[in-house]
């Protein structure tokens, strides 16, 4: 079994690699939301630093582009005829 410390640089790794969401990156690891936020802004931080500064990157850009995300989805449900 890895440890935590093993965890949080393996889910900064790849969400740093695809620039993956947290959604993204809870998905492709068969995880909650919470535990991939919780390894990635606590135990990465302590685990490596360098690595944790690429991922808050990542999740600063995510944060800033999520209401183009919502507004895009929302355009999209509307086009296909499923929302009212």
């Amino acid at each position: 079994m890895r440890s935590r410390n093993e965890r949080s640089c393996e889910y900064g790794r790849f969400m740093v690699h695809n620039g993956a969401t947290v959604r993204e990156t809870a998905h492709f690891f068969g995880t909650s939301k919470s535990t991939v936020h919780k390894l990635l802004t606590g135990q990465l931080k302590t685990a490596d630093p360098a690595l944790f500064a690429q991922v808050r990157q990542v999740l600063d850009k995510n944060k800033a582009e999520r209401h183009l995300r919502g507004g895009q989805a929302t355009k999209e449900k509307y086009r296909q005829g499923t929302g009212a």
